[in-house]
């Protein structure tokens, strides 16, 4: 086994190595050299050699990663898209490979490679949010199309997003769980409306959206129609890896960021604290903490990369939260007083500062961590659930509050 193991990484080492040497040109323009990638199947070699992949497993796609490196060459759609990604290239394609039609996917798939569309998640509405089966965002089919209604909240870079992954309620006979669809919703239409949610930190990177007999073709439907709790939860183990690993580098890195700036193991040589026992016992524990999310979120791909949603999912999000959420705090005990100050001319404590605020986004976006908990009570540990009446019965039966939509200018809302 070692022995073909070893033989295959020097197969794939030496296909690349030979692909770099022919095509590798520094003088390639950023957009040229990422359809050279991407045609070839390496900018994401981990998916089907059909849709722009190799086939290739999680640790021969790291051969792949090595080489681009060490030949000093952009690699992967991430690398060659600065600033966004993770939305559409982690979580929406992935699912379109999971489950949407080949026609759906010829569409989309080399488009988010090559950075031409970006995306949002629209799950969350104001009364479904860690309930996400109680949504009521409608979504019914006129001739050739889709038609929805709806509001949702809490959507990530809503305003820039080309496309929505929208869940919408397509039966209401049906018990919650089994009468919603998943669906790509074109977001450049008049139906369509993006107010942003300005937060704590001054940012608006969140937005409440309203839907308004907004339009999608018939093939945006993915997977089938009122199996989009299916669906969702590959999408959920998606976006719960990529919050479960935001911020963390490989084992062999031994640095602990908190946010961008501010390393805490240099923070603490420059405060003279590198010796202090407490100190190093909080770092040690930060670091095997972080090591301990990476194993976990190579469990969790794994799984959701084969269609499934994994549990593991939910464990390497919630230890996160307590990474983030401690990062800072040691920061901020390192800092001592200043750490109060806040602010551009004081870097160091508003690094500490904005990530202890941005922190609480991984403890609530993608389901709360109290959510986290009960998944892995249930789905791991084995715990009953909670009681529900709601499970069997039809949706359009089950109390629950008037969806309110305020519609576009009127600043009223109704029904």
């Amino acid at each position: 086994m070692a022995i073909a193991q070893a033989a295959r990484a020097d197969e794939i080492t030496a296909e690349v190595r030979s692909w770099l040497a022919e095509h590798w040109d520094r003088s390639l323009g950023a957009r040229e050299w990422r359809a050279l990638v991407v045609d070839a199947g390496w900018s994401y070699p981990s998916w089907p050699a059909e849709w722009y992949g190799r086939g290739y497993s999680r640790a021969e796609s790291a051969i792949v990663a090595a080489e681009f490196a060490a030949a000093g060459a952009p690699w992967g759609a991430l690398d060659v898209v600065s600033g966004h990604g993770q939305i559409e290239l982690q979580i929406g394609a992935n699912v379109l490979i999971a489950h949407a039609s080949d026609e759906l996917k010829a569409q989309l798939l080399r488009p988010i490679l090559m950075g031409d569309l970006r995306a949002c998640l629209l799950y969350s509405e104001p009364g479904a949010g860690s309930d996400l089966a109680s949504i009521q965002t409608r979504a019914e089919r006129d001739g050739d199309e889709w038609v929805f209604n709806g509001q949702k909240v809490w959507t990530t870079v809503g305003h820039l997003a080309d496309f929505g992954l929208l869940i919408a309620r397509s039966d209401w006979d049906q018990p919650k769980h089994q009468g919603i669809s998943y669906f790509i919703l074109p977001m450049h239409q008049p139906g369509v409306e993006v107010r942003p949610l300005r937060q704590m930190t001054g940012d608006a990177q969140f937005n409440e959206v309203f839907i308004t007999d907004a339009r999608a073709p018939l093939d945006h439907l993915v997977g089938d129609i009122n199996d989009g709790w299916r669906v969702l939860r590959t999408a959920l183990a998606f976006e719960r890896i990529v919050m479960g690993s935001t911020g963390t580098r490989s084992r062999d890195d031994r640095r602990l960021p908190v946010g961008a700036t501010i390393e805490l193991i240099e923070l603490a040589r420059t405060k003279g604290r590198s010796e202090d026992r407490l100190v190093r016992q909080a770092l040690a524990e930060l670091y095997i903490l972080r090591t301990v999310i990476g194993w976990n979120g190579e469990r969790g791909a794994a799984v959701a990369a084969r269609g499934g949603a994994s549990p593991a999912a939910s464990l390497g999000k919630l230890a996160m939260s307590r990474l983030l959420h401690t990062s800072a705090s040691v920061a901020d005990s390192l800092l001592g007083p200043s750490g109060t100050l806040y602010g551009p001319s004081v870097p160091d404590a508003n690094s500490a500062n904005v990530s202890l605020m941005m922190a609480f986004m991984n403890s609530i976006g993608g389901g709360s961590d109290q959510i986290q908990r009960n998944i892995i009570a249930e789905r791991i540990l084995g715990l009953p659930k909670d009681l529900s009446t709601d499970h069997d019965v039809p949706f359009r039966d089950v109390p629950k509050a008037p969806a309110r939509l305020e519609r576009r200018g009127s600043g009223s809302p109704s029904a």
